[in-house]
């Protein structure tokens, strides 16, 4: 039976989905079953059936989008019944200026996942991406504000979603580990 993965997300201008694919991406690994929906489309209950969750969203001033957030909230009938205790669990986000909250936003995220007993992952420095400038909390982000309302949005670059790739897969690893260790 594959590994499960659910990834949900809140985007606005496309650039937290675009971070989001690429961590799908990085977790399609052999025997790795990944859901990627935005919030608008994802079901809490489904969350029972999966292995490993990894959620994210643009950081508002430091915490987590109104979108994911009013999500995250509905997650209280599953921590009454316990049913995501020791599930693994990542995050990740986007901001639009330097310093605009990244490890804040993470930490935010992160929170609700250790109220509910999850096992969290992050990204080790011996990632090399992750070690120059990368956060050990999960996948932060700078996309900056577009001054061109015409032209093309400011999207992830390629260090970016080579960090997604590699917290999708670290994610993917781990829960696959975690799941064979449960079966002996």
């Amino acid at each position: 039976m594959a590994t499960r993965i659910m990834i949900v997300y809140d985007s606005e201008n496309g650039h937290t989905e675009h971070l989001a694919r690429s961590i799908a991406e990085g977790a399609r690994l052999d025997h790795t079953e990944v859901l990627l929906k935005h919030v608008n489309e994802a079901d809490v209950n489904e969350l029972v059936n999966v292995d490993a969750i990894i959620w994210g969203c643009p950081g508002h001033f430091g915490t987590i989008s109104s979108g994911l957030k009013s999500w995250i909230d509905k997650l209280g009938y599953l921590w009454a019944q316990g049913k995501l205790v020791d599930k693994i669990g990542a995050v990740f986000c986007t901001t639009a200026t330097v310093h605009g909250g990244l490890e804040s936003t993470l930490l935010n995220l992160i929170t609700p996942m250790l109220h509910q007993g999850m096992i969290i992952v992050g990204l080790p420095a011996s990632i090399a991406e992750n070690a120059l400038y990368g956060s050990y909390y999960g996948v932060g982000v700078t996309c900056p504000v577009e001054t061109d309302p015409n032209g093309p949005p400011n999207l992830p670059k390629d260090d970016d979603l080579a960090l997604g790739r590699s917290l999708g897969k670290r994610v993917a690893e781990m829960a696959g580990r975690y799941r064979s260790a449960e079966r002996e």
